[in-house]
């Protein structure tokens, strides 16, 4: 199990000296800052005044010359824009070094690339048919939160163009866990989303008229396509479901969870999904205009503008319990817990015998989410200060304000949505779920620094969407891995922590990927939706 150690025995450090020794001499000159001159202070200087003279001499020498070159240092650097532009144009400057900063990515290492999704191959003209004279209807159910929804109608659109089908505009399913009635038209922008993708695929908003037994679509057997695997290829649609359509005319497809591949489709199909999500599907108006007044408010809470953190935490009691991760609590806390596994999930916890290894399994291989007090020692580790204004985007976290006081004491400023806008201002958004955490998506899509604290959806949309829009706004992925191993080391002092979290984390934080085989193209759209600037 791994305990918070660093708040204790990690972040203080011994203050007791040991006795001095017949070395304390060479002691001392170790202890020294690597800037000191035996000959400009300490008992040297009180030795001989002749000594004392030709010191003061030298001090007064020493701080002309700094004098000199620190002013000279800072008109260069104040000029620095000035002196590396011509006719307009941005030089390379070679003595003009940007300095590292937490609140975004390095700029020589974001400028590589660039988005393309939204240019078609070909020039832009449409291929699509006429209605009629497509290869027949295609429908799906998007099933789970919002984010999962996204992916599902994402997959949908290019599902359609690989079978040169009409997409009927897809359903968002009640989620059993959100009881949420989303339609839709309560969400996104119909209007937009159709006209974007007038020249990719034929969409519709419903199903056609000449198709009497609607509900057939929902219950029938002979309508559905049910054995679609996940992560399918583009050909098995067409050997498989494409012949179908044909002869029906109109199919549904469920499930529809994860039922398209990414490196075994055509490069211009996952580029139309990157077309999809980032261009095409748009959130209404509203919504829009709340989220930008709500970071606007983030952005000023300290009277000044300010830059902010958003942290999408983790920690609520559903996560817990599925992740079968061991936290720190009391023994009746961790009964309590047990006893909610054996009824949620009673396939995997059998008698839990076997799942104190397991948790330890799983920690060692980063599988578990992060604790709010292990984030906020992660955050010092960092170097975010006490003073960082951060936007937390949660459930209700496991634990209560117990659990979140480590967080709270190290990083005071944490405010949610509801604390940047009044009951009035929301209410309208709480008739659907959908929309709460549609505005949670697009704060920490707005935020300077974006930090996630385990897997999901959620986070890999918006990291995904911040590297698409050009790698410069940082988002942290903890190395959740190595952290256990740290937090779970009683003999690490704090600096040895530092040196790993700020090591490690370097090539964590958003920046350009190449992808691989069985890549995830929503966390990383880089080869197939970016080209090179």
């Amino acid at each position: 199990m791994a305990e918070l150690r660093h708040s204790s025995s990690l972040v203080t450090r011994s203050s007791s000296s040991p006795p001095r020794t017949g070395d304390e001499d060479s002691s001392r000159d170790r202890d020294r800052p690597i800037w000191w001159v035996p000959f400009l202070g300490g008992d040297d200087l009180r030795a001989s005044p002749q000594k004392s003279k030709v010191s003061i001499f030298l001090i007064l020498f020493l701080a002309a010359v700094a004098s000199l070159i620190s002013v000279y240092g800072l008109v260069n650097h104040l000029n620095a824009p000035y002196l590396c532009k011509k006719d307009g144009i941005v030089l390379n400057c070679p003595h003009v070094k940007e300095s590292a900063s937490r609140w975004e990515n390095p700029l020589p290492a974001t400028t590589s690339w660039k988005p393309c999704a939204e240019r078609r191959i070909g020039g832009g003209v449409s291929d699509v048919l006429p209605e009629n004279e497509t290869n027949g209807y295609v429908f799906i159910h998007a099933e789970g939160g919002l984010n999962q929804q996204r992916i599902a109608i994402c997959n949908a659109v290019a599902v359609a163009k690989i079978m040169n089908a009409t997409l009927i505009l897809p359903v968002l399913k009640q989620d059993q866990i959100w009881k949420d009635q989303t339609k839709f038209e309560d969400i996104f922008d119909v209007d937009h989303f159709i006209d974007y993708l007038k020249d990719d695929v034929r969409i519709v908003k419903d199903i056609p008229d000449w198709f009497t037994d609607k509900t057939e679509l929902f219950s029938s057997i002979r309508r559905t396509v049910k054995n679609i695997p996940k992560y399918a290829a583009a050909q098995f649609y067409i050997d498989n479901v494409l012949p179908r359509i044909k002869e029906k005319k109109i199919m549904a497809l469920k499930p529809f969870v994860d039922r398209l591949g990414y490196d075994n489709v055509p490069q211009e199909i996952n580029r139309l999904r990157c077309r999809v999500n980032y261009h095409a599907l748009k959130f209404l108006p509203e919504i829009e205009q709340m989220a930008d007044s709500i970071a606007s408010r983030m952005r000023n809470r300290t009277g000044t503008p300010n830059p902010y953190m958003a942290l999408h935490l983790r920690f609520e009691k559903g996560m817990v319990g599925l992740s079968f991760c061991d936290f720190v609590g009391t023994r009746e806390e961790k009964a309590r817990m047990a006893e909610y596994r054996q009824k949620e999930w009673p396939r995997r916890f059998k008698n839990g015998s076997h799942l104190w290894q397991l948790a330890l399994q799983k920690r060692k291989e980063g599988r578990c989410p992060l604790e709010p007090g292990e984030v906020a020692v992660i955050l010092r580790a960092m170097g975010y200060p006490k003073e960082t204004q951060i936007y937390v985007a949660s459930g209700q976290v496991y634990g209560g304000q117990n659990r979140m006081a480590p967080l709270r004491n190290m990083f005071p400023n944490l405010v949610t949505k509801e604390d940047l806008a009044g009951k009035e201002e929301l209410a309208s958004f709480r008739k659907h779920v959908t929309s709460l955490a549609a505005l949670d998506f697009l704060v920490c899509l707005k935020s300077d620094v974006f930090v996630m604290t385990h897997g999901g959806n959620f986070a890999k949309l918006i990291i995904g969407a911040r590297r698409y829009m050009g790698h410069r706004q940082k988002s942290i992925k903890p190395d959740k891995g190595l952290m256990s191993k740290s937090f779970g080391d009683p003999y690490m002092g704090w600096a040895t922590f530092v040196e790993d979290v700020v090591v490690t984390h370097q090539t964590r934080t958003g920046l350009p990927e190449e992808t691989f085989p069985n890549y995830d193209l929503w966390e990383n759209p880089l080869t197939p939706c970016m080209c090179k600037a």
